[in-house]
């Protein structure tokens, strides 16, 4: 009887190890299978995203141009629309500087009339100047009922005064008492009244006289001179029409550069080694024609002033095609009998 084959230990310990070493083999080949299936699957996702995404360039390439023109580029940054708002500015500039310096006329205020008012005549006064307006009240300038009359003829004439340092005192509430009663004041509610303060003064005069009525002319008046009426309507009458007109008695005084004196200047150094101003109008009592009033009203804020309002106003009209008419009847100191103003 043949005997069974026998295997020592290590011979079992020998033919172990192949089935041991199997397992990780196996299991690196399914995890390399799984990233191949990974790879393959992100492959075939971006060739399909390619396709998508080539078919919709085609699609749309014979929508939009391959190469963006310049009208493109400003419909894009929002530029077409502003460009067009300009050239509209632009157009609406030309034509108010053809009317007048503004696009809207002004409703006519004090006035039942459809026609444009002759003249708004201001003339300036102060706190402490209540006797002076007084006597003006009795005798050139009318009162009550002769003023709306005069106002139906076309002549508006106000007080022109602003306001108190300390807003609401009682010189503020003395001139509201008095307007109350005579309506013949044009209140500056912007303006502090004060003699340093007169160049101001007049922008603020004209840019409201501008806004509040649509007149011919524009007439500053100082308190200190009696006028002959009928004699300036007359004279205005004539000059109907005439654009950018700066009437009044012309002059070119010297310039004051001693601190202290009366008619100080602290910006003599700008009128050259001679120290006289260019010529302007005597500010007792001068004329600007519409436009040139706008003109103020619109520019108000970059007019620069001087030490004096007639100074003052002489440059801003050096500024602009004004034309000037020298006319000696405005030369309230003057012996004429026919001038329109003398000393009161």
């Amino acid at each position: 009887m043949e005997s069974l084959p026998t295997t020592t230990k290590s011979e079992r310990r020998w033919r172990s190890k192949p089935l041991q070493s199997s397992k990780p083999s196996l299991v690196m080949a399914f995890f390399s299978c799984l990233a191949w299936l990974y790879v393959a699957g992100r492959l075939w996702q971006d060739a399909e995203n390619r396709t998508l995404l080539t078919s919709l360039l085609k699609r749309n390439s014979a929508k939009r141009p391959k190469v963006l023109t310049v009208e493109d580029k400003l419909v894009v940054l929002g530029c077409k629309d502003l460009e067009r708002r300009i050239v509209e500015a632009e157009m609406e500039l030309t034509l108010a500087k053809s009317q007048g310096y503004l696009k809207n006329q002004l409703p006519q205020s004090g006035s039942s009339s459809d026609r444009k008012l002759l003249a708004v005549i201001g003339v300036y006064t102060g706190f402490g100047s209540r006797l002076n307006r007084n006597m003006f009240r009795g005798s050139w300038m009318p009162r009550g009922e002769a003023l709306k009359k005069l106002e139906e003829r076309g002549v508006i004439i106000r007080f022109v005064i602003g306001r108190s340092a300390n807003r609401g005192d009682s010189l503020d509430r003395i001139i509201d008492d008095e307007n109350s009663s005579t309506k013949d004041f044009l209140i500056l509610e912007g303006h502090e009244e004060a003699q340093e303060e007169l160049p101001k003064k007049a922008k603020f005069f004209f840019s409201t006289a501008a806004q509040s009525w649509d007149a011919e002319f524009y007439v500053k008046v100082d308190d200190n001179i009696n006028l002959d009426l009928e004699g300036l309507i007359g004279i205005l009458e004539r000059r109907r029409g005439q654009n950018s007109s700066y009437i009044g008695c012309m002059k070119s005084g010297d310039v004051i550069s001693e601190v202290g004196k009366q008619w100080y200047e602290p910006e003599w150094w700008k009128f050259g080694d001679e120290k006289t101003y260019f010529r302007h109008a005597a500010g007792a009592l001068l004329i600007l024609s519409k436009n040139l009033a706008q003109y103020i009203n619109i520019n108000s804020a970059s007019l620069k002033t001087y030490a004096h309002d007639d100074v003052s106003i002489g440059s801003w009209m050096m500024g602009v095609q004004a034309t000037y008419i020298d006319d000696n009847r405005f030369c309230c100191g003057s012996i004429k009998q026919d001038k329109v103003c003398s000393a009161a």
